[in-house]
């Protein structure tokens, strides 16, 4: 399981450990958080393609599926 502090989390690299349509790495682009300072929404980009999608940021911890850092 990784080791995940929501504040630190904007501009950090991911690698997806299963990659989809050849996108392997992967960067957070948008953070957002509440008055709790509770994370609300999460962008993640691809690099190579620039496709962007919403992601729960608690999905980063599932080390079967995200790796951090660029592998």
């Amino acid at each position: 399981m990784n080791q995940i502090n929501p504040k630190k989390l904007l501009n950090s690299k991911w690698t997806a450990v299963t990659p989809l349509n050849r996108e392997k790495h992967f960067l957070i682009t948008e953070l957002d958080f509440d008055e709790e300072e509770e994370v609300i929404h999460c962008l993640i980009e691809a690099i190579i393609s620039k496709r962007s999608e919403p992601i729960e940021w608690q999905e980063l911890k599932n080390d079967e599926k995200w790796l951090q850092g660029w592998k």
